[in-house]
């Protein structure tokens, strides 16, 4: 089968799977180890945001979404050259990736006979089951069946190392400019790793907010997670934070890494955020994934 991949967590999920032979195109921001570099095609570009600060993204994405502009380019041409099986795409979130509904009118015109699978989870439920439709669709469900049973005993081993512990009070800042509180699973990662998500929006999409409202949440623990930063990105954006919350301790996250891509590392994710919360209860999270700024 040869597997288009459109979204950063659905790459994730097929290399977990096995199918990193079968994975033939990816977008520019996919982690492609390198054994299959040479394999695979970039499909999807968009602009280098590295030397922007995160209210200039902001900006940026804004003027984009209001002009009805794409952030994202589909290579069209070196799509139907892979003349794939399988797409995976989403609807989740226009700021992350190429919407299935694009993607589906650029099949149709190029007379692609690929089936396109829309990967769109909002809770942690969800994300393990988007991980059972890709095995499904890509002839490996045992498989998928095997890869979720393994990632449900990490959890459930955090949930019970936790059990009866207090709860403190986690804000899971997604950016900084303006604010965003932590949408989608990011709640339920807290709840997993013991602690009481507050200014969140579980199982919804995240929405602008302000400090103000952010402080009135009586965060104990601030995690500053900027979606598309690893770990030194979100030191530098937690520095900016700290003047916020004073007497809280805040963390910064490899968000990438850890949890805002809706694939198999969000374990990784409740295991980091449960050794902030409770570090005698389980093991240290792996160097350069987490880090206290205050």
């Amino acid at each position: 089968m040869r597997i288009v991949s459109l979204l950063p967590a659905a790459t994730e999920i097929g290399y977990a799977l096995g199918l990193g032979d079968e994975l033939v195109g990816v977008t520019f921001e996919c982690a492609v180890p390198a054994a299959y570099r040479a394999g695979t095609t970039v499909v999807v570009g968009g602009r280098d945001t590295r030397g922007m600060s995160p209210g200039e993204i902001d900006t940026y994405v804004r003027a984009q979404l209001a002009a009805g502009a794409n952030l994202y380019t589909l290579h069209a041409g070196a799509l139907a050259e892979l003349d794939p099986d399988l797409i995976l795409t989403q609807d989740l979130c226009r700021v992350c990736a190429l919407p299935s509904g694009r993607v589906a009118d650029a099949v149709a015109h190029l007379g692609c006979r690929a089936e396109v699978l829309s990967l769109d989870p909002y809770t942690l439920p969800d994300v393990l089951g988007t991980m059972l439709a890709v095995g499904a669709a890509a002839r490996v469900p045992d498989r998928a069946e095997a890869l979720v049973d393994g990632l449900r005993a990490r959890l459930a081993a955090v949930d019970a190392a936790v059990a009866g512990r207090p709860r403190r009070r986690v804000a899971v800042v997604e950016w900084v400019d303006p604010p965003f509180g932590g949408g989608h699973w990011i709640p339920d990662l807290v709840r997993v790793a013991g602690g009481e998500p507050v200014a969140a929006h579980p199982g919804a999409r995240s929405t602008p907010t302000t400090w103000p409202a952010l402080q009135a949440a009586r965060p104990e623990v601030v995690l500053v997670a900027p979606c598309g930063f690893h770990l030194d990105g979100a030191v530098a954006q937690a520095a900016t934070v700290v003047r916020h919350f004073p007497g809280a301790e805040v963390w910064a996250l490899d968000a990438d890494g850890l949890i805002v891509r809706a694939g198999p590392r969000l374990v990784d994710g409740a295991e980091a955020i449960a050794a902030i919360l409770h570090p005698d209860a389980v093991p240290a999270p792996p160097e350069g994934a987490v880090r206290r700024v205050a």
